[in-house]
């Protein structure tokens, strides 16, 4: 008797109903689709990281443990420091320039010959290897989303480049070119930012990391092994990644309790006289209080699933049109937003529920 008396309230005003619902939906859709590409951007990251086949990366002192992100270049005869101690198969240097045009992304300048035994050859989706200082290679994600094939021309750092070839995903940037060319473009001649280090074992990776920082003079370089790189890339120790998170969620609270709150008070006091029939009936205060929570947690679930299906409809839009952008939903995020949504809601119709069975029976009667 009391959901249908609840669900009857509720269709009676169905724009306030429709706006509370869309409301949450939004608080939702902004949890997850933010957080989402947040995380997906990260475990992209991951993912080409672990895909370039080093057991270890050396960086220069005070680097951050972000690749793109290192301190002033190391001369790129360290390499061959490296690549004396034991265990080491291959030592592979790049250096990498942030552009910021357009979107910000890392240019790796690599020797294509011991960058490929890390992990194996590209594999080559269109055209080949470098033929010229004018080549770059670029991975099929960024040809689908900037619609480049091979022979166009496509401008890095002030320089028009041609496009060798399109290579499959997954080793790390998305754009390649010579070592020796961006070593000019930007100045570093002889330089590298990042060695990267291909172990007899992977087992290995921790005795060469220990050698490494026992070379005279490096014992300030930052050297760690690639496992424990992608055992460290989460949310809490990307800086203000938590921060980003955190303020988002507390965004998305605030909405969910101030429409919720607005619309459960102005439904309070529109029902002022039925609040007072069902008291003088022998309604209790908390019936009444019921009530109104459970018009809250019906508006709430409406807006849950109304947010998570607009979230995963734009998911698949986002995958479509810019293929570069990884939107992660995981179980994990969907419930928190539900949890979420829910505690803000419930949040913002306390007072209004509290007002209600405040009310007394003979002045609600005699209300106008």
């Amino acid at each position: 008797m009391m959901n249908k008396m609840i669900v009857a309230n509720l269709v009676h005003r169905p724009l306030r109903s429709l706006i509370s619902v869309i409301a949450i939906a939004l608080e939702v859709t902004l949890i997850l689709l933010i957080v989402g590409l947040l995380i997906g951007i990260l475990n992209d990251s991951k993912q080409r990281s672990a895909g370039i086949g080093a057991d270890v990366i050396v960086m220069p002192p005070g680097s951050s443990f972000l690749f793109g992100l290192t301190g002033a270049p190391m001369s790129i005869k360290i390499g061959d420091l490296i690549a004396k101690q034991p265990h080491v198969v291959t030592v592979s240097p790049v250096i990498t320039q942030i552009s910021a045009v357009g979107t910000v992304e890392v240019i790796a300048g690599i020797d294509l010959d011991s960058y490929q035994r890390l992990s194996g050859p590209f594999r080559y989706i269109a055209g080949g290897p470098f033929r010229g200082p004018d080549d770059v290679l670029v991975d099929d994600l960024f040809a689908k989303s900037k619609h480049v094939r091979v022979g166009d021309s496509i401008e890095i750092l002030n320089h028009n480049f041609r496009v060798a070839g399109i290579v499959e995903q997954g080793k790390g940037a998305r754009k390649f070119l010579q070592m020796p060319v961006l070593q000019d473009l930007i100045g570093a001649q002889g330089k590298a930012s990042i060695f990267y280090v291909k172990a007899d074992e992977p087992g290995n990776a921790d005795p060469i990391v220990d050698e490494i920082k026992h070379i005279p003079g490096m014992e300030r370089y930052v050297a760690i092994s690639m496992s424990y790189y992608l055992s460290i890339m989460t949310p809490t120790n990307i800086p203000g990644l938590s921060s980003v998170i955190h303020v988002v969620i507390g965004i998305s609270v605030v909405i969910g309790f101030i429409v919720i709150f607005q619309a459960m008070y102005t439904a309070v006091m529109e029902r002022t006289r039925e609040i007072g029939i069902l008291k003088s009936m022998g309604a209790s205060k908390l019936y009444i209080v019921n009530i109104v929570l459970r018009e809250t947690a019906l508006l709430a679930l409406a807006g849950i699933i109304v947010g998570i299906l607009f979230s995963l409809a734009a998911r698949v839009f986002i995958l479509q049109k810019l293929p570069l952008l990884r939107v992660v939903l995981s179980g994990g995020w969907i419930l928190r937003a539900t949890v979420i949504a829910i505690v803000g809601a419930i949040a913002g119709a306390l007072y209004p529920a509290y007002k209600a069975a405040q009310k007394d029976p003979i002045d609600a009667l005699a209300y106008e």
